[in-house]
Order: structure tokens, then sequence, then C-alpha cells
């Protein structure tokens, strides 16, 4: 079995998170870290067993060490990472949100196609199990009319904030707030499932650093609605939901999906009937979350392929239209969008 080597660029704990999942995919090796200091590398490939530490991008991608890299680095350097990677011919994994904006997702994807290797967005939610499951009972639903999502999680940073003390999580200019961190979880799906909506309006709270604290999105498509709310100022149990004539489909977390249910449409209830828990169409995984984005990265490379079906560029290109828009409407702004 041929491994495929990777280089890690970013040593948080999301880096941690991924690199738990992907080593149940055999075919992955770890090979090199950068980090723009020594210490912190040699810190981390201590923690992982990691062979190779870089303190230049450019050194660690052109080596002949590795084949791929992922990217968990800040969002406004996602794009010129990954541009700078695919030019030395290494395919890239880039965490989400694949970049600032569109047009860098666009100069991605055309890095891509140039230099003939694989590219994709690290959204682990649309590749598990329960997405799939969630796609091959759509039909089930009749004429659908509305998709619903929520992802509002009070951030431990916000309370930094409160005291005046700035967090890289809501820094404009490193191209971060709700919607990027967590309000991409919400659209994404949206996007695979039906693609990109005809309108969209948008509401919010943007804080004084001038990145969005939260956001209520509705959009539009050809006979449905769609409503999406984020939040990293304030909490929600709200789960997600996709509703049809026939029926609705209930999903428990939209970031990650583990309960998911189907509903019959049912006769309106006088009152006393008790609501049906619903068919459980939930999919058994006793894989690591993160092992899906990981797998499906690795067959693209083995096939040949540059992009993934589910995970494709024009979904990545797409989520990151309808978050221009959105920030674009909430007065949201990052140095990353004046760039050429």
């Amino acid at each position: 079995m041929k491994k495929i080597r990777f280089g890690v660029v970013g040593s948080n704990f999301i880096t941690d998170w991924v690199l738990a999942g992907a080593k149940e995919d055999e075919r992955f090796e770890l090979s090199a870290i950068y980090s723009r200091t020594r210490e912190r590398g040699e810190e981390f490939a201590a923690k992982h067993n990691i062979p190779h530490v870089f303190t230049s991008l450019e050194e660690m991608v052109s080596s002949d060490l590795i084949d791929a890299v992922y990217i968990a680095s800040p969002n406004y350097v996602h794009a010129s990472q990954s541009i700078l990677a695919m030019n030395h011919g290494k395919h890239v994994l880039c965490e989400k949100p694949m970049a600032s904006n569109a047009k860098e997702a666009r100069k991605m994807v055309e890095a891509a196609h140039r230099n003939g290797v694989a590219l994709m967005e690290a959204m682990k939610s649309t590749l598990s199990p329960n997405f799939t499951a969630v796609r091959e009972n759509l039909h089930r639903l009749g004429t659908i009319r509305r998709y619903f999502a929520s992802f509002c999680q009070y951030s431990s940073r916000y309370d930094k904030f409160k005291e005046g003390i700035v967090l890289n999580a809501f820094r404009p200019e490193l191209s971060n707030g709700a919607m990027m961190d967590i309000g991409i979880y919400t659209i994404y799906p949206m996007v695979v499932l039906f693609g990109r909506p005809k309108s969209i309006s948008a509401q919010g709270i943007v804080l004084s650093s001038g990145a969005d604290g939260q956001g209520a999105v509705n959009m539009e498509y050809e006979g449905v609605n769609a409503t999406i709310l984020y939040s990293k100022i304030a909490n929600s149990q709200l789960p997600a939901e996709i509703e049809g004539e026939e029926g609705n489909i209930h999903i428990d977390r939209i970031q990650t999906p583990v309960d998911i249910r189907f509903y019959p449409r049912q006769a309106p209830a006088s009152g006393h009937e008790k609501r049906a828990e619903g068919e459980n169409i939930s999919s058994t995984d006793t894989h690591n979350e993160y092992y899906h984005e990981i797998k499906e990265f690795i067959d693209l490379i083995e096939q040949g392929r540059l992009e993934s079906d589910i995970n494709s560029h024009e979904a990545s290109i797409t989520t990151l239209e309808i978050i221009d828009e959105v920030r674009r409407q909430l007065g949201v702004h990052y140095p990353a969008d004046d760039e050429q």
C-alpha cells in the first residue's frame, strides 16, 4: 500500500483533532510540520512523532518529503499558503473556510487545475455517514419547502473581548468572525444539497472590532425558503430541519450530525395525540468524526481526481459567495477583500 505523506501547517487544537481521525486511515503518513517557531514546531512534532520540522513553508512544500499538505493556519493565509503548496505540486486539504472570500477561492481552484493536484475544503459534516443518510432520504420529503439550520455557541473568547482583549476569533484582519468560524457549518450543507440561492437577506450584530458576533440569514430558492442562525455570543439548542410536503428530516446538530430522524406527514392533530418519535435513519459510525474527510481526500489523490463530488470546488466557492454577500449586508470587511 502506498502511503500518502502529509505535511501539516498549523499546530492548534483543530490539527490535533484532525490528526486523531487521520490516523484511522492506514494510507495516511504524517511526515512534516511547519511552524513559525522552531520551539513550537519541535514541541508539536514530539507530541505526534513527526520526523521533520520546518520553519519555512516554502522549504516544506518544495521538499520531496511530502505528497500533500493539510492547512489549518489562520483564515487570511489559507489561499496564499494553499497556492504556494499547489504550485510545488502538492495536494491540499484546506481547513474551512477555504479562503477569506470567493475571489481567493477561485484563485485556489485555478491553481489546482493548473498544477493537476487535488484541492478540498475540510468540511467534515458533509462527508459524514449521517449527512449521507440525509441525502439518501431527501426524496421521501416530496416537494421540499424549507431548510433550517442553527449553530449558536457562546465563545469563551467573547469573555475576553468584553474585558477589552480582542483574541484572534474576533479579529477581522485575520478574516475571522462568527460566520467564518461556525456560521459556515449551516451554509455549506445547504449549498451541497440545493446549490446557490436566488436571494439573500441578512441581519446581525457586528462587534466593535469589526467582526460579526452573530447573524440570521434568510435565503430563497425556487419554491424553497432557507433560514440559518449562527452566533458566538449566545447559545442555542435548536436543531436543523429539512421540511417537505410529504414529511421532514430532523438533524440534531448541523455541525456534527448524530441523530437523524424522518417524520412522515401526519394528519392535523387535535391536540391530544402524542407526536411520533420518527424513524431513526442515523448511520452507526465507529470512526472518529474527522476520519471521513481524510479518507475522501486520500481517495481523490489515489484516483487522480482534482475535487470531491460532495465537498466540490463549486460548493466551496458558492458558500464563500454567500458569506461575502452576508458580510456586505452586515458591513463586515476584511483586508483580504482589497487584495487584487
